[in-house]
């Protein structure tokens, strides 16, 4: 059982969750919706953005016995009908989350060359937050709901039954997806190529 895994992931997702939920937030605030606001999501308060099943336990259990990586924060509430643009501004909404892991990825890549020789163990932990944050971001985009991508359904009008039935159906399908196919290996290879581009720009920006 790997303790390390799990302590670095978890301790990491609750970093990256609070500004993707908070991004959320934000943008359905400047979009009309006082929904997130009302609901005391509209902060950087790490409190206020955990879910305790899928913030810290489930991805602790799955880092400990190698089993992939499955995280997310506590959804952030919109109003599609308080939303300028409506379903419209529902997808800006969603795509913020996945906009702000690749933001902070940026700026954890900063910090892990920085690091790199004043602290190497702290450019480590920032090393594997970018390319965790650059992983979320595209777990978040896969279109199975509860996931960000899905509402990039709804903005494209599919049926809602449609929506439904994947809906009912999301979270044993996601399990599948990454324990039994090669989805999961596939992004996170893609996480890595993506980390990979952001250190060098920053240590060519460093020399």
């Amino acid at each position: 059982m790997n303790y390390e895994a799990a302590l670095i992931n978890v301790s990491l997702l609750w970093l990256l969750t609070t500004p993707h939920e908070f991004a959320h937030a934000w943008v359905a605030t400047l979009l009309g919706d006082d929904t997130p606001r009302r609901e005391g999501r509209l902060t950087l308060n790490p409190l206020a953005h955990v879910d305790w099943l899928g913030t810290t336990i489930l991805p602790a259990l799955m880092s400990l016995f190698g089993g992939g990586f499955l995280g997310w924060g506590k959804p952030v509430n919109t109003n599609p009908s308080k939303l300028r643009w409506g379903l419209k501004g529902m997808a800006l909404v969603a795509l913020a989350g996945p906009a702000s892991n690749v933001v902070f990825a940026v700026i954890l890549g900063a910090a892990a060359v920085i690091c790199s020789t004043l602290a190497p163990a702290t450019a480590n932990y920032c090393a594997h937050g970018v390319r965790l944050s650059l992983y979320l971001a595209i777990f978040n985009m896969l279109p199975v709901p509860p996931l960000d991508g899905s509402k990039l359904l709804l903005a494209a009008k599919i049926p809602l039954f449609i929506y439904a039935e994947l809906s009912r159906f999301g979270f044993l399908l996601l399990l599948v997806l990454l324990t039994a196919t090669g989805l999961g290996y596939w992004m996170s290879s893609l996480s890595y190529d993506g980390a990979e581009r952001i250190f060098a720009v920053w240590q060519q920006s460093h020399l």
